[in-house]
């Protein structure tokens, strides 16, 4: 009886764990499978290959947690966020080319510099602003993007249907105020390897 219960709280376990995975909200930075056009394999191999890379980072610097974002899809990775030496950032990249299944290595990560909450406002402010018109914008599915803004250069990752929705999401994106530079890295849903039927 005791291993019975043990075994329907680990496949309960194992099942939530999927789900939260997967599925982030309207408002949440993950990519929906309702909205995902990439097929379910490709969506399950490209959330092991990024929790593969999470705990190879989270082991070399338990600090990366907060500092270092990582995004894959369709087995291109993307780095982001901030470290404290050019040798930290390469070290990152290297993890990101040994993980199992990468098609491509996207780092955008930066070298730390000294704090500026004024600086880390006016980012704050910028991503807000393009996610709030991703989401008023019915030509866009803003749960296919993960936006970042450092030094008022915006990045963009993410999948669009069709060539207008991705240039529709760069527009959005240059006509917010005080913007320097947009980095987009949009794959088109024609550009995956595997896409839902």
């Amino acid at each position: 009886m005791k291993i019975r219960i043990l075994f329907i709280f680990l496949i309960m376990f194992v099942l939530s764990g999927c789900v939260g995975v997967s599925s982030k909200g309207i408002f949440g930075t993950g990519v929906s499978i309702a909205f995902d056009p990439r097929s379910v394999g490709t969506q399950i191999d490209d959330s092991i290959m990024q929790k593969s890379l999470s705990a190879k980072i989270l082991l070399l610097d338990k600090t990366y947690f907060l500092s270092v974002k990582s995004k894959v899809l369709d087995g291109r990775i993307f780095l982001t966020g901030k470290v404290d030496d050019p040798e930290e950032k390469l070290k990152l990249t290297k993890f990101a080319w040994e993980t199992q299944g990468v098609r491509s290595v996207r780092n955008d990560i930066k070298v730390k510099e000294e704090f500026d909450f004024k600086q880390s406002a006016k980012d704050l402010l910028i991503t807000s602003q393009l996610r709030t018109a991703l989401i008023l914008n019915k030509k866009i599915k803003a749960t296919n993007y993960q936006i970042d803004t450092y030094k008022k250069k915006i990045y963009i990752y993410g999948i669009a249907i069709q060539q207008e929705e991705k240039e529709l999401v760069i527009v959005e994106a240059k006509e917010i105020l005080d913007v320097k530079d947009v980095i987009a890295s949009i794959i088109l849903v024609d550009d995956l390897r595997i896409q839902k039927n």
